[in-house]
Order: C-alpha cells, then structure tokens, then sequence
C-alpha cells in the first residue's frame, strides 16, 4: 500500500516536470488564420466582400521536457534557443511590449501606405518615444520600464526619437537628465544620473526606445489588433484597409490570406515562420496567399547558405503539403493590388 502511494507520488512528479517545468526554449508551431475585416472597421466602408483578407499567425510558446520532446516529431514544430527568439538581456515582459509595438508601427505603416494609395487625407502625430527594453545595471534600471512614454526630457516637450537622442548626446557621464513620463495613463517624474552604457563605452541612460507616432485619417480607422503581436500583419491590413475605403471588392470572391512587413514606402518586408503559415492558411481552406519575395543576398548567403526568401520557402511548403493554394510572391503593396486587379471574380 505504502509503496503504490510512493510510485503514484513519483509518477504525478514525473509527470509534472514533463509538462510544466519551462526550458530555455521556444517552440514555433502553424496557428490560424483570421478574417482581417474582424480587427479593422472603417468608418462608413465596405464590409460585405463576397471573399475574406486573413491574416496568418504562428503559435510560440515556452518549450517543456514534453512539448520539446513532441516537437521532433512534427515536421512543421521548430525549437528556437531562448536568445534566439528575444533579444540580449530582453525578459518576457520587455519581449511582450517590443512586440505590440511591432504591431502598432505595423498599422500605422498599413494606414500610412492604404491612404496614399486610395488618395485620401491624413495627418501624423509624434508623442515622443516608448521604451523597449531597460538594461541590467544600466542608468535607468530602477526608474524605467518597458512601455513607458517619454514625453519630456529637461523641460522640453519630446516629440521624435531624435530629439532625445540629442539632448542625451550633448551630455556626459554624471549629468543629470529630467524626465517626464506617461506609464499607464499617469504622469511620472524621472531625474536619472547618466553612466555608461552596460556593454558599451558611451553614456547614456541605458534603454532602446522606439518612436510613438500616429496617424489620423479621413474617414477614420478603427484598428483594434492588441493580441496580435509582431509586425508581419501589415501587408493584409494594408488590403484589408483598402478593401473597406474603395467601392470595389478587392477579394473577388476568394479567400486571400497572406503575411509580411508593411514598410512606409510600400515595400513588403520579410517575416519569420513562413513555413507555419502556409500549412495553417491551407487548414484553413485559404485558396490564395501573398508571401513576401525578399532578395536574399551574398552576404546573407555567407552566413546562412541554406537561407531562402520567404517566397521560395513558401513554395518548398506548399509542395510539401500538397496543396492546391496559389502562392503568391509580392515585393510591395503594388504587386498584391496589381496581382488582384488581373483576378478573375470567382464564380
């Protein structure tokens, strides 16, 4: 008796620790596709396509003794290092907050491109510089934390990243800096001594900071995409956007899914987990799907000799899986719309 008591304690351990002790990995896995029309509303704009624009995700979750396991058993489950999936010195807050920003840039380029292209009006806003990541032992370690907004810097009202990167420039290790900023909707005070960088011999206060711009448009869009991190949804909110602010039905019918970064000047940037995509965007009965044509250069090549553009792994994918989904390479905004404007409407 005693001893079937210890065996079952020993087995619910075993089990446990197999499945919920973290490892220092990540596993990548196909997630789902989404209906873009449910995250993007445009005032007074279309929403009765006959067809749907998806956006593509891939699942990624910290790795235990039995997913990693499991995974070399998937063919479409990847394991990355934990350095490998954040950035040096990067936590999983820190990791979370850089990737809603991807996300937020990725909408204002969406918007940004969308309404140079339809030809409508636009204005943008700069409110100063969201922190990203606060470093170990750094001058700010203590003061600053990801997500927050300098809004002021010695009294002076920050609008761009380059304006703080120039006041903190012109000082020198001891100086002081004010600032002022917004966590959580509440105003804060910050007097921070600056020393060198931590890996580095120049002074700072120790943070990697990106712009907080937005943009105002005529008629207004309503984005509401808060759970999906990373910026590889902007090609498909670009079109969806598109898709609400012409007359004409830019789906045609057809189920169109795809995945890439939106850059401001209408290029189409490269993406990790494309492989993913395409297996998830053919459960999901996706008859067409975008995928970015990057160039793949000598020198990354150097690096990386098997390195393919997302368009050629994309194609390696579909073969794999045999699916008859119509892969679709595209460098910029214009040879998506221009791929759509030769489509037959289905019938």
């Amino acid at each position: 008796m005693k001893k079937s008591f210890l065996y079952m304690i020993i087995l619910f351990i075993t089990v446990f620790f197999l499945s919920f002790y973290q490892l220092d990995y990540y596993i990548m896995k196909p997630g789902s596709a989404y209906d873009v029309s449910e995250f993007v509303t445009v005032e007074d704009g279309q929403k009765d396509q006959e067809g749907t624009m998806s956006l593509m995700t891939v699942a990624m979750a910290q790795a235990t003794p039995l997913t990693y396991a499991v995974s070399y058993f998937k063919e479409f489950e990847e394991v990355f290092k934990e350095e490998e999936v954040r950035q040096e010195e990067e936590d999983e807050e820190e990791y979370s907050v850089r990737q809603l920003k991807l996300m937020a840039d990725s909408q204002f380029n969406a918007l940004y491109v969308a309404f140079q292209k339809a030809n409508l009006p636009y204005t943008i806003e700069y409110h100063g510089v969201t922190v990203l990541n606060v470093l170990a032992e750094g001058a700010a370690d203590g003061e600053l934390e990801p997500g927050d907004e300098i809004v002021e810097v010695d009294g002076t009202l920050i609008e761009k990243a380059e304006e703080l990167t120039e006041i903190l420039g012109a000082k020198k290790e001891n100086d002081t800096v004010k600032l002022v900023i917004d966590r959580n909707d509440e105003l804060l005070d910050r007097t921070i001594k600056l020393k060198p960088i931590p890996g580095s011999e120049k002074v700072g206060i120790g943070i990697t900071y990106s712009e907080s711009k937005f943009i105002k448009t005529e008629p207004n869009v309503k984005v509401d995409a808060e759970k999906i991190g990373g910026p590889s949804a902007g090609l498909m909110f670009t079109l969806e956007i598109l898709d609400q602010l012409l007359d004409e039905d830019l789906t045609k019918g057809y189920s169109i899914a795809g995945t890439g970064e939106m850059n401001e000047d209408g290029t189409v940037g490269r993406i990790g987990g494309i492989e993913k995509k395409v297996v998830a965007a053919d459960k999901d009965g996706v008859e067409i799907f975008f995928a970015p044509d990057d160039e793949i250069t000598e020198a990354m090549l150097q690096i990386n000799p098997h390195l393919k553009s997302n368009y050629e792994a994309a194609v390696e994918t579909a073969k794999k899986i045999n699916t008859d989904m119509e892969i679709v390479p595209v460098k910029t905004i214009d040879d998506a719309l221009n791929y759509i404007e030769k489509l037959e409407t289905k019938k």
